[in-house]
């Protein structure tokens, strides 16, 4: 296992940069995502935005083959959803859109649920019960937590709610690399796993599905949808350890009554 690698001062402003650039991205999409769009539609949109308009690296594309700017993942797909001039969103769908941003060196990923306007009531509550769960993991964040403490409290709220908690994919450590060390796991056992320390940078991105946990990859290679074919949704933030607690780097401007 490679080591964790601890951002200095200088390295923490760069990757608040590309957080925050990648946050505008969002903005820019709540406007754009509706009804009768393809997924290929969304994907030129970002690609473009992030080029053209942010001067900046979509860090996704070409990345381990990857041809695309995002993810686009509708319904039951788990992650990792390929966009698609065929894939046309329907104004019952739920969608994630998980972007991975580079500036000055430095990558930021975030994912972000949107719900159209006839999505049904369990739908909308898979969608609000992910967030949620995302944001009681970030709240444990802080110098001398353990990773656990942050699966601990994903996967508990989540199971409460009836739902079961993706084990395959978990967050990751990112910086200068769009996957480092550690691997942040969405469930697990308090007082357990890493000790987290200032300078840490991780993602928190817990897929949460409302039946089994379990999911298939499509012969796409990309593409990963549950098993069982009921609804799954993700929400992710890029997070730094701080000296007190936790910063979210790719904060959105809807969220920051929450900090």
């Amino acid at each position: 296992m490679s080591e964790v690698i601890l951002k200095s001062a200088e390295q923490r402003e760069l990757m608040r940069i590309s957080g925050q650039l990648l946050a505008k991205v969002f903005a820019m999409l709540d406007g754009f995502v509706r009804p009768g769009i393809s997924t290929m539609d969304i994907n030129d949109q970002v690609e473009a935005f992030i080029v053209e308009e942010l001067q900046a690296r979509p860090a996704s594309k070409g990345q381990y083959g990857f041809q695309y700017a995002l993810n686009t993942s509708p319904n039951e797909v788990i992650c990792h959803g390929v966009p698609s001039k065929s894939v046309i969103l329907k104004g019952t769908d739920i969608i994630n859109l998980d972007i991975t941003l580079e500036k000055h060196g430095y990558i930021a990923d975030s994912s972000k649920m949107y719900v159209m306007p006839e999505a049904p009531f369990l739908a909308r509550k898979l969608v609000k019960d992910t967030y949620d769960a995302m944001w009681l993991g970030i709240k444990e964040v802080r110098p001398g937590a353990r990773l656990g403490d942050v699966g601990f409290a994903i996967q508990s709220f989540a199971e409460k709610q009836g739902y079961s908690v993706v084990r395959e994919y978990c967050g990751h450590g990112i910086g200068e690399e769009m996957h480092e060390e550690p691997q942040v796991l969405h469930y697990g056992m308090r007082n357990t796993g890493l000790e987290l320390q200032e300078g840490m940078t991780f993602t928190i991105e817990p897929m949460i599905n409302q039946g089994t946990s379990r999911g298939k990859t499509k012969k796409d290679g990309w593409t990963v949808v549950t098993r069982d074919k009921k609804l799954s949704a993700q929400w992710e933030h890029t997070v730094l350890v701080t000296a007190t607690g936790y910063e979210v780097l790719t904060l959105r401007e809807e969220e920051r009554e929450l900090i």
